[in-house]
């Protein structure tokens, strides 16, 4: 059996993706991205990653808002799939005890 690394199990990271200037606004961050990291003059290729980066240096508020809204977010859902798994153990545990008292 083989073993699977990380990367090959959830695939290429979405920071590696390179950005397509394929609007306006993507055109203007990519720009200045290049400029602030002159990775655009070297080979014209600017990635998630270092957007991410240069918002982080830049814009800190944006990026913090934008984690503060995930983390909660995936609380919520945590929460939601624990009352959900209670709600299915509870209704397994019924059938369970109602097939039990039938057989007597």
């Amino acid at each position: 059996m083989k073993t699977m690394t990380e990367k090959e199990a959830i695939g290429e990271s979405p920071l590696n993706q390179l950005v397509q200037k394929d609007s306006d606004f993507k055109t203007m961050i990519v720009d200045y991205v290049g400029f602030k990291t002159e990775e655009l003059t070297k080979n014209n290729e600017i990635t998630v990653e270092m957007i991410v980066a240069v918002m982080a240096d830049e814009f800190p508020e944006f990026l913090l808002a934008v984690a503060e809204e995930n983390w909660i977010r995936g609380y919520r859902q945590a929460l939601h799939d624990v009352d959900e798994g209670r709600k299915i153990i509870e209704e397994h545990n019924i059938q369970q005890g109602s097939e039990n008292v039938s057989e007597c």
